[in-house]
């Protein structure tokens, strides 16, 4: 998803959108363990992209306060 996509979300979005990263990560750290995983590439993407969320999530509580 693009920055400018999670910026237009609100917290309670943002933190959803976390929680299915991290979900989407943890599947694929398994199917690596299990050598299912073809494309590992995506979990460096999967990574950057909770970190991203998780930015722009704490630039908006900031802001908050």
């Amino acid at each position: 998803m693009k920055t400018s996509e999670l910026r237009q979300k609100d917290a309670a979005g943002l933190a959803t959108e976390i929680k299915e990263l991290q979900k989407a990560h943890f599947n694929m750290r398994m199917q690596k363990a299990t050598q299912q995983l073809t494309n590992t590439a995506q979990m460096k993407v999967t990574r950057r992209a909770i970190a991203r969320a998780k930015t722009i999530q704490a630039e908006q509580a900031a802001a908050q306060e």
